[in-house]
């Protein structure tokens, strides 16, 4: 899940890149001027989206080597997604279209939970992959690397995946108060360099057991800056010549209360987030995307997930931004909120669902 942490007033100060790094940050600056737009308008106001126009027929599944179209599960935190056979929850994913399948895993007995379920959907056309969950509390960047590189190697002992996401939303835990996160002077040095550790380390474990495997990184609103610092070696002490991290894909989280992620304007001004994030020259996830419970009825809610600043932005700019894969937050309701595409029983459909699966039917990719 997102953060909530979207206002500063500070300017923006954006540390230079190191001589390897000068292209894409040259490329990064451009992409920014072009997204401050100026004037008054602010990526919070949650405008009503357009509906999809929905087909009668009943969504086809993406081809079978597409992972355009997915769903985020928690088949590690119990509700629905324990009570629900995998079987049940492939038939569902299947019937909208869905590809590609994230889930939580946190320890080795979670890592064996969602091991299996990826073991029970190979060959089906859905991808299932884990999100490996570690926190920051170690006392230095060492511990926080062990822990990270035991986990890691745990997860992928258990099961060779294709992608392997590490770490969520880790640069969060490392912002000095309530800014956008878009300069180095916005991060905190001990959380940003126990974060980094964690990070390596996952990275680490996960290659000790499978080197060909991919590795997605995640974050947030306005928070790039964090990335920045992980590519060329730098810290916010101000300090360059620390160990560097290097991934396959950029994966972002974005909800409706943080509007167009082609025009986000926090305390520094507006930006082209998906443009940001394609300057870094990976292709692009959003391993999250979704609409907060409180922006309105079913119907409503449905209507902006398919809508212009969701489902028909990423789709239509695809190509434009090397945007490889959308998924939706959640196949379920559960605890955390009323985000799913069906509730809390695992059975019955919301508004969400038809309208996900008219929009893949009507949009292959």
């Amino acid at each position: 899940m997102t953060n909530l942490n979207q206002t500063s007033l500070r300017s923006l100060n954006l540390f230079s890149a190191r001589k390897a790094a000068a292209i894409a940050t040259a490329a990064l600056m451009s992409v920014l001027l072009a997204a401050c737009g100026g004037g008054g308008d602010t990526a919070l106001d949650d405008a009503t989206a357009k509906s999809a126009t929905a087909p009668e027929s009943t969504a086809k599944a993406a081809t079978s080597t597409s992972i355009f179209y997915g769903a985020n599960g928690r088949n590690t935190n119990g509700g629905a997604y324990d009570a629900t056979p995998v079987a049940t929850q492939l038939a569902q994913l299947k019937d909208i279209g869905a590809t590609i399948y994230r889930n939580d895993v946190y320890s080795l007995n979670s890592a064996k939970v969602v091991a299996k379920m990826a073991q029970t959907m190979a060959g089906s056309g859905v991808t299932v992959y884990p999100v490996i969950l570690l926190g920051t509390g170690y006392n230095s960047e060492q511990d926080a690397y062990n822990a990270g590189y035991t986990l890691g190697q745990q997860v992928a002992s258990t099961y060779k995946y294709k992608y392997y996401e590490v770490g969520n939303e880790l640069e969060a835990q490392a912002l000095n108060g309530n800014v956008d996160g878009t300069s180095w002077t916005h991060y905190k040095n001990q959380p940003f360099v126990l974060a980094r550790g964690v990070i390596r380390g996952l990275i680490a474990g996960v290659k000790s057991q499978d080197n060909a495997a991919k590795i997605v990184v995640n974050g947030t609103w306005l928070h790039y800056a964090f990335f920045q610092m992980l590519m060329d070696g730098s810290q916010p002490d101000g300090t360059r010549g620390h160990p560097t991290v290097n991934w396959d894909i950029t994966a972002w989280h974005w909800y409706s209360n943080q509007g167009d992620m082609t025009h986000a304007c926090g305390g520094t001004g507006c930006y082209d987030m998906l443009g940001v994030l394609h300057s870094f020259g990976k292709p692009v996830w959003l391993s999250e995307f979704g609409v907060r419970p409180n922006y309105g009825s079913d119907q409503q809610i449905a209507n902006y997930m398919v809508g212009s600043t969701m489902m028909a932005q990423y789709q239509s700019v695809a190509s434009k931004y090397n945007i490889q894969s959308i998924q939706a937050f959640e196949l379920y309701d559960d605890a955390e909120g009323n985000f799913g595409l069906m509730k809390s029983d695992g059975q019955t459909t919301k508004a969400a669902y038809w309208s996900y699966k008219n929009f893949v039917a009507s949009h292959p990719m």
